[in-house]
């Protein structure tokens, strides 16, 4: 096992910035019978707490699922609520949900909102970076797109995730539902086709009683990361890429873009 950088631990009600919502796939249940539904919202929050929306065909620039036939499109219509409506297969096994969005923005109105985003998601570097092109401090935007995922079990949910071709993707090498856990759940973060080498992930873990603790971890030299985990518990492993546009007039539209990807899962007992 590769050796996990120290941790800091947060306790849920810290309030981080808007910006630092995370998106994720939240299922109703994990571990459903083959035949069944799998159903699961879109939520947007912190802690592991936001509300859910609906699917929305023109902020969905992807919704599939993927098993050992393949990868298949969700039959999802607009307005769907919750957005993942499945029946799920009739044989055990894996199914991967993976959803990415269209393109959004926001304005920073605040300089102090930047540099808790960039201090959040380690990379203080763009506090140099934008105050070296001369942009202001406010009213520079920012665009973001996501990256969900989310692993549920069909059955014994044996199977495997693999690279779905997103900008920005956490795949499981571990499998939660059917690989001994002991030494740690693996995921790979994955950039543009290549690894995400010492980059920071975050792990959000929910207790069965509700209580999240958030701890900060790094990939190694090859883009992988080892994340403890606990039996019973429902988790959101988080990553975060910020790069420039190449925009240069913060009139012109903006000077920033971020990938987020996410990826969700629950532990058995």
């Amino acid at each position: 096992m590769r050796r996990l950088l120290p941790t800091v631990l947060f306790v849920a009600g810290i309030a981080f910035p808007a910006m630092s919502h995370e998106f994720w796939i939240s299922p109703e249940t994990y571990v459903v019978d083959p035949g069944s539904s799998i159903r699961a919202e879109f939520r947007v929050g912190q802690n592991m707490k936001g509300s859910g929306f609906s699917f929305l065909d023109f902020q969905s620039e992807r919704f599939d699922y993927v098993t050992a036939q393949g990868t298949r499109p969700v039959p999802a219509r607009m307005g769907d609520r919750p957005a993942l409506n499945l029946e799920a297969p009739v044989d055990n096994g894996l199914v991967v949900v993976v959803h990415q969005t269209v393109d959004s923005e926001l304005t920073y109105r605040e300089w102090d909102k930047f540099v808790a985003f960039t201090e959040h998601k380690d990379f203080t570097w763009a506090l140099d970076e934008h105050r070296a092109h001369g942009w202001p401090e406010t009213g520079f935007k920012e665009s973001y797109r996501r990256h969900a995922k989310s692993l549920v079990a069909v059955g014994d949910g044996a199977g495997t995730d693999s690279f779905s071709g997103m900008a920005i993707e956490i795949v499981a090498v571990t499998n939660p539902y059917t690989d001994d856990l002991s030494g740690g759940m693996i995921v790979d973060v994955i950039y543009e086709n290549a690894p995400r080498a010492n980059e920071q992930v975050e792990l959000f873990e929910k207790s069965p009683e509700g209580e999240v603790v958030i701890t900060r971890h790094r990939t190694d030299t090859t883009g992988r990361a080892v994340l403890p985990v606990k039996g019973g518990h429902e988790y959101l492993v988080d990553s975060v890429v910020i790069r420039l546009t190449g925009n240069e007039d913060i009139a012109a539209g903006p000077v920033w873009h971020s990938l987020w990807g996410s990826l969700t899962f629950k532990t058995p007992l």
